[in-house]
This record gives structure tokens, sequence and C-alpha cells, in this order.
């Protein structure tokens, strides 16, 4: 597996990508958190252009298949500036969000996680309270739970981080 940027040609595979992961969380307990149309196309797009979309490619067949997609950038995002809880230093960190995965995959969003905490060892990311695999994922990672945030649109989500020590 390797990551490399989104281009506009990787639109349809990641779009594909997050219809499965909708379909995927209301299969498994997390109905609410992408419901029917997040991330929607309009966003995807512009995190394509400015950069900040990533696959994760798979060699399979002698062929490249796109295996995984997430947002990660270095930034201040507004929604963890205030929690209920306490983040675990408040450095400069990157955020990892939209991680997808394809059908049939293994192993590829401890890849994409992995990867964002190689290239930025101060990672925030959030998911929604239902989202129990993602919890367990970020926990078997090293990502410490801080807490809760309410987002913009006012839903809350866990709020997790992980750095050096």
């Amino acid at each position: 597996m390797f990551i490399r940027k989104a281009t506009s040609k990787d639109l349809p595979d990641i779009l594909a990508i997050y219809s499965y992961a909708r379909t995927y969380m209301k299969e498994h307990g997390n109905p609410d958190q992408w419901r029917d149309s997040y991330p929607p196309v309009e966003l995807t797009t512009q995190d394509i252009h400015t950069g900040c979309c990533y696959v994760c490619i798979i060699q399979e067949n002698e062929q490249d298949k796109i295996g995984g997609v997430f947002y990660f950038h270095q930034e201040d995002d507004p929604d963890y500036k205030e929690i209920d809880g306490a983040w675990l230093n408040d450095d400069t960190y990157a955020v990892v969000h939209r991680v997808a995965t394809a059908p049939d995959t293994k192993g590829v969003a401890t890849y994409c996680l992995n990867w964002a905490y190689e290239q930025f060892q101060n990672i925030k990311i959030d998911t929604h309270d239902d989202n129990i695999p993602m919890q367990h994922l970020l926990k078997k990672l090293g990502f410490s739970c801080c807490g809760h945030t309410t987002l913009a649109n006012g839903e809350v989500r866990l709020v997790y981080q992980k750095c050096i020590g």
C-alpha cells in the first residue's frame, strides 16, 4: 500500500467509497454520522483541489486500486477550539477527517492513520459516538479520547488526539 494525493480522476472511485462507507455505517449501528449525502461532492472536489484529499492505493493483480480515502491537513479546526474535555496539548496539529475504505479491504484505515501520524506527530480527529469501529481503531493506534466537541452544525462528536509524549 501507499498514499498519494487524490486527483480529479479519482473522484468517481472516491465517491463510490464514500457511498459504501455510508451504507456500512448504517448497517453497523451508526446511521447518523454521514446520513445519506455526506461528504457532498462539492466538499470532496474542494478537498482534491486544495491538495488535502489523499487516497490509499492497493496494488492488486499488478494494478493500482483505491482502497481508502481521507482528508489530511495541518490546520486549526474551528470545531476543535472548545471541547468538553481537554486536549493533550495546545501545540500545532494536523487533522484527519472523512476516513473511508473500500469494500473487502483490510488494514487500510490503519495504514492511512499511521501514515498521517508519520507526516505530523500531533494529530486530532473526531468521530460519532455510535461509530464503534472507528473508536476501537483509534484506541488501538494509540489515540486518546479527549472529550466531545459540538460541530458548527450542532452535532456532537468524540474527539481524539495522538502526539509524542
